[in-house]
């Protein structure tokens, strides 16, 4: 009884080994294939190993044709349940690898945005303070005397803590959006109230820069929103658009509806955005440019947090932003839900 027992062990080990090494060797040119492929193929190997034990044990043992047939469609049966269930949870495997691999990616590319932001912060803060310090140590030991001078540094300090404040604001404007801290109060808002506020805001930055805001006169729907949220999203593409158009250039803002609801339009005439960067402008810490030198203009020396302040009110309305190229500029298109 016990010898049986070994020569069946036996029987059904070397049948299974034979097909696990033809299954080993399979797998070889198949590597870099999906999880998928290469969980359905070790189902495959596992169960026509199982299968090749069976018949070669049940061969082994001369059973008549009858019991043979019996034995061989219970196993091929089983075999058809364990490969279509195996698949399945192959395929769930592959799902949730596919989902992990792009967590990494999405946790990968968000640590190097954190890195880069908090090093272009820096140098946004830190470049100003330098200046404010020279020219605050050159009042105080009376190396600058002559008034026009003085008056002149009392006013690029001015500049300088205007630009600093500006920069903290949109960082906790973003912190508040990126925590999901931010709590609107929706109401009925009229949108051309809303541009025609920002309109007055932006226009001294505006003449400065010798740049024409036009408005359309009609059209201007109402929408559901909350309004300091919208009111920064508006003077945020406004500033935008102002601070990149040449002199005498002039931004446009229309607005309208469409059958998703309403939308916004800011046009300037900057000469256009190159291809490869539209999809980055709503980045954090994005301003198309490599040098950090803040604008000495009117209005200048945006720390790059501006759109990406848009994109993400604009989301937390339920809306959507999208810039594009358009005749001699850059045309940037809010769509919100309409009241």
């Amino acid at each position: 009884m016990i010898g049986d027992t070994v020569l069946i062990a036996v029987y059904a080990l070397a049948a299974g080994s034979v097909v696990a090494l033809l299954g080993a060797l399979a797998l070889r040119p198949l590597r870099g294939r999906s999880v998928t492929v290469h969980v359905g193929l070790l189902l495959v190997v596992t169960v026509t190993a199982v299968v090749a034990g069976v018949v070669t044990v049940a061969r082994a043992m001369f059973l008549n044709g009858h019991d043979l047939r019996v034995v061989l469609i219970t196993v091929v049966a089983s075999a058809a349940v364990s490969l279509l269930v195996g698949l399945l949870f192959g395929r769930r495997l592959a799902t949730a690898a596919v989902w992990a691999a792009q967590a990494r990616e999405r946790e990968r590319q968000a640590e190097a945005g954190r890195r880069e932001l908090v090093a272009w912060v820096s140098h946004d803060l830190r470049t100003p303070l330098s200046g404010m310090r020279a020219m605050a140590e050159a009042l105080e030991d009376g190396v600058v005397r002559d008034p026009a001078t003085v008056a002149r540094y009392h006013g690029q300090i001015r500049v300088e803590a205007d630009r600093m404040s500006r920069l903290v604001d949109d960082l906790f404007e973003l912190s508040r959006i990126n925590a999901g801290a931010l709590r609107l109060a929706m109401t009925r808002v009229p949108l051309g109230d809303v541009v025609s506020d920002a309109i007055a805001a932006t226009a001294p930055v505006a003449a400065g820069r010798r740049i024409r805001i036009v408005a359309a006169e009609t059209g201007w729907p109402t929408v559901t929103a909350s309004e300091p949220e919208l009111a920064r999203v508006v003077a945020n593409l406004l500033m935008n658009s102002v601070r990149y158009t040449p002199p005498d250039g002039t931004v446009r803002v229309d607005a309208g509806h469409d059958p998703d609801g309403a939308w916004l339009a800011v046009s300037d005439s900057c000469g256009g955005i190159p291809e490869g960067d539209l999809a980055r402008v709503f980045d954090v810490a994005f301003r198309g440019e490599r040098a950090r030198t803040p604008d000495a203009q009117p209005g200048g020396g945006g720390g790059g947090l501006g759109l990406a302040i848009v994109r993400g009110l604009v989301e937390a309305h339920g809306g959507r932003v999208l810039a594009s190229n358009v005749g001699p500029g850059c045309r940037f298109v809010v769509h919100l839900p309409v009241a």
